[in-house]
């Protein structure tokens, strides 16, 4: 089974993992893990005025950051995985990779927000189930 675990570095990312680790049978071997991270887009005009290089270094720090706890956590329970990382919108990218890599399973932590403060505030996993035709497995 190919597995996507949509990461952003927070505690729901944590509890998530902690999921995932605490159920051998999504562990076990027969499982192909790609742990995906969307780093946001650093604003048009701040882009333009850091230039190019820092810009991009921000990215690749950025997305070191989130990405370099969860190798370590994978790699101390002897799960293999691909790292990847996007520029863009979280809910976005996250649908788009999932769909594109043709995923069997999307794993992700989520805040649970109810109905009113989704429907105020968004939320990724609210536009990630909207837009993607990936089974999405949500770990509050």
């Amino acid at each position: 089974m190919k597995i996507l675990l949509a990461v952003d570095g927070s505690n729901y990312t944590n509890r998530m993992l902690s999921y995932l680790l605490a159920h051998k049978e999504w562990a076990s071997t027969g499982h192909a893990f790609t742990v995906f991270y969307a780093v946001l887009p650093v604003p048009h005009r701040a882009a333009a005025f850091a230039g190019p290089d820092l810009v991009h270094g921000y990215y690749e720090d950025d997305a070191r950051v989130v990405v370099e706890p969860v190798r370590a956590l994978l790699t101390e329970h002897g799960i293999e995985a691909r790292f990847e990382h996007r520029i863009g919108h979280p809910a976005e990218e996250i649908a788009s990779f999932a769909q594109k890599e043709q995923f069997d399973l999307l794993v992700m932590g989520s805040r649970g927000h109810g109905a009113l403060a989704n429907l105020v505030l968004g939320s990724v996993a609210t536009k990630v189930l909207a837009a993607c035709t990936v089974p999405v497995l949500l770990v509050r």
